[in-house]
């Protein structure tokens, strides 16, 4: 059978299983576009900037569990996604991106709207093809899609040059790949594990420590019945978040920089930490040297290179987290049938006991005000009134990490936040792909001022695209975590930060067809929430808080998780951090 290239591209997708594209025309792909116009089984949504493509991809896939596709044309379209697609890398999201390319005989010639896209792209995404034969088309999309969703999960980026385009070639979409240079270990090996399940079960402190992987790999199940068999608490990544129900008595909730006391007092003192399919961030880690110095250490992860990367393991385990969990629960329960020691006992039950103890004395907390919304209460009541069964999107600043210590997750795949990359205005272009992957489902992105403003042009979007989108915008007038910093570390002098009040977002979702909202008393809070809940269109919630309000807990850049901040610090504690710290 023999069909154009751009009428082969879309074949393909449709046969990957894929039903969303998220995309922006241009010269280059208008073969594709044309071919669009009358194919039936492929939902195209139209972004207004070319990043927003992919983000959007990044949401669909990380709530469906599909490979996410994104569209766009050549040149400044293709360096515009460059961003989303460093983004997806970090955090290992499964999206193949489509751009377009000046035809071949021109490829070099500085041809208008020509970079060179595969050059650009090579460090960002997971792998990436330039095709240069139409006869290559449909086996490079095959390996592109088992590429992006095997193994560690990532972005992979297609080259489509015109004229491969417009040209008829011979269409057969191969069954299967064969890569010889690239084949993931998925089974952990048996000894290793065998290994690993007598650690944990004669440990007296141990800890599981869960990352984003667990997600990807669909491994919540087993991981819930490692942690009932053995009695083990579990903190979770930023990224891992809801890889574990929240409201589990042994939940820590989020470790690291900004995670809770107790979860990093856990960490630091356990004798025995079991890493599940994380990668040891500096975020989560602190001061390496300092991190669980006293443990025995667990790593399981499918990506080979990431295990003593940044901290030397002493257990590693490659293969995919979801069959390695399983094994490891039945060889726990192998070590149990011998038994376990009295002092091991004992010392669980007094680990048990201290932990309840950090549990108790030092909780999330903050200071009420009947003046001003303090954005923890913010956060609370959307958790309470969704119950925390929401699509929960943020873009990065404060806001984030308030969103995740105070929304109390119960499911995996209802988080979407930057989480490697940390980039600003990801929130609503994420939630629109979230929302159009879950038509009929609540999505709440929850944004800093300065985040959204990165991005709110995607407002029209959801509207002409019937996204119903609820925009919680924590509003503080400026760039918050910027602030924060300039105001422990560089002794509070605060430049380039503020945002006073331009633009009106209630104005600006009106001019783009959505409800605004502006909430500015803590007595308004609720009612909002509710109405904008309630409303069935997209909503932009506008929260004026308390500029000042700082996250907290807070580990100090080049310092310790054990040596956390848990409120504002004296002027001696700013001096030492101020020396100390080494950066974001």
């Amino acid at each position: 059978m023999k069909l154009s290239g751009a009428r082969i591209v879309l074949e393909c997708i449709k046969r990957e299983g894929v039903d969303l594209i998220f995309g922006l025309p241009g010269g280059a792909v208008l073969p594709i576009y044309d071919a669009l116009y009358d194919f039936e089984g492929l939902r195209h949504v139209l972004v207004r900037q070319e990043a927003a493509a992919g983000h959007a991809a990044e949401g669909y896939a990380r709530t469906s569990g599909k490979v996410g596709v994104c569209l766009v044309t050549s040149g400044p379209a293709a360096t515009n996604l460059v961003t989303a697609l460093q983004d997806a890398l970090m955090d290992s999201i499964p999206i193949v991106a489509f751009t377009g390319q000046v035809p071949t005989h021109l490829i070099g010639n500085d041809a208008f709207q020509e970079a060179d896209n595969v050059g650009i792209t090579r460090s960002a995404t997971k792998h990436n093809f330039l095709v240069k034969d139409g006869n290559d088309l449909a086996p490079i999309i095959k390996e592109a899609f088992y590429i992006a969703s095997t193994g560690r999960p990532g972005p992979v980026h297609v080259d489509l040059p015109k004229d491969i385009l417009v040209k008829e070639w011979n269409f057969e979409y191969p069954e299967r790949v064969h890569l010889r240079s690239y084949n993931p270990t998925y089974e952990g090996h048996p000894g290793q594990i065998k290994k690993a399940a007598r650690s944990m079960v004669r440990a007296k402190r141990p800890v599981l420590y869960v990352g984003g992987g667990a997600i990807s790999s669909d491994a919540s199940p087993e991981l819930r019945e490692l942690a009932d068999l053995t009695q083990i608490p579990v903190t979770q990544t930023l990224m891992g978040l809801g890889a574990f129900p929240m409201d589990d008595p042994l939940s820590l909730d989020m470790l690291g920089m900004h995670g809770t006391y107790y979860a990093n007092m856990a960490v630091h003192h356990s004798d025995c930490l079991v890493a599940v399919a994380a990668r040891f961030d500096d975020r989560v880690t602190g001061r390496v040297d300092a991190f669980s110095p006293n443990a025995e250490i667990i790593h399981i992860d499918i990506d080979p290179s990431s295990i003593s990367k940044n901290i030397k393991v002493d257990i590693p385990i490659v293969g995919d987290c979801k069959r390695v969990l399983r094994r490891l629960v039945e060889a726990v329960r192998e070590e149990l049938k011998d038994g376990v020691p009295a002092a091991v006992t004992e010392g669980r039950r007094q680990w048990a006991a201290q932990v309840a103890e950090w549990k108790r004395d030092f909780p999330l907390r903050y200071d009420w005000d009947d003046e001003v919304i303090k954005p923890q209460y913010v956060i609370q009541e959307l958790s309470n009134l969704t119950q925390g069964e929401a699509y929960v999107v943020t873009g990065v600043g404060q806001h984030q990490m308030w969103a995740a210590q105070y929304y109390r997750f119960k499911h995996p795949r209802r988080w979407c936040t930057s989480g490697g990359l940390g980039t600003m205005g990801y929130g609503l272009p994420t939630a629109m792909g979230v929302q159009a992957a879950h038509p009929g489902k609540l999505v709440v992105n929850i944004d800093g001022d300065g985040s959204f403003a990165m991005n709110s042009q995607e407002l029209a979007t959801c509207f002409t695209e019937n996204l119903p989108v609820k925009t919680v915008i924590i509003n503080n007038s400026g760039h918050g975590m910027v602030r924060q910093w300039q105001r422990i570390i560089y002794q509070e002098r605060y430049f380039a930060i503020d945002l006073p009040g331009i633009p009106d977002w209630v104005k600006l979702a009106e001019a783009y067809g959505c409800v605004g909202i502006r909430v500015t008393k803590p007595s308004e809070v609720v009612p909002a929430l509710e109405k904008m809940l309630s409303t069935p269109a997209p909503v932009v919630m506008d929260v004026c808080v308390d500029k000042d309000e700082c996250v907290f807990p807070m580990v100090p850049a080049g310092g310790a998780n054990k040596d956390m901040i848990l409120s504002l610090p004296s002027r001696e504690v700013k001096e030492k951090a101020a020396k100390s710290q080494t950066g974001f």
